[in-house]
């Protein structure tokens, strides 16, 4: 089983964030959100390639484990 570190689950956390703001944005405002989501996302993608070499671990396996953290936290009803 792959360890997916919290700070992947922030950083693509982070970039889902950004994706959801494109909704309903056109012109110079969606320019300006793509590019903020693609900066994110690119953050995202260079953490996992490095955290799976540090771990020598398949970087393929990893992203879908970050990417299923997140989904299922997104999933669970909130704490209280």
């Amino acid at each position: 089983m792959i360890q997916v570190p919290d700070e992947l689950i922030k950083l693509e956390r982070s970039a889902e964030e950004e994706r959801a703001k494109l909704a309903g944005l056109i012109g110079d405002a969606c320019d300006a959100q793509w590019r903020r989501w693609r900066e994110a996302s690119a953050k995202v993608q260079a953490a996992l390639t490095a955290h799976a070499e540090a771990a020598k671990s398949n970087r393929y396996e990893l992203e879908q484990a970050v990417k299923k953290a997140v989904q299922h936290a997104h999933d669970d009803p909130p704490a209280g």
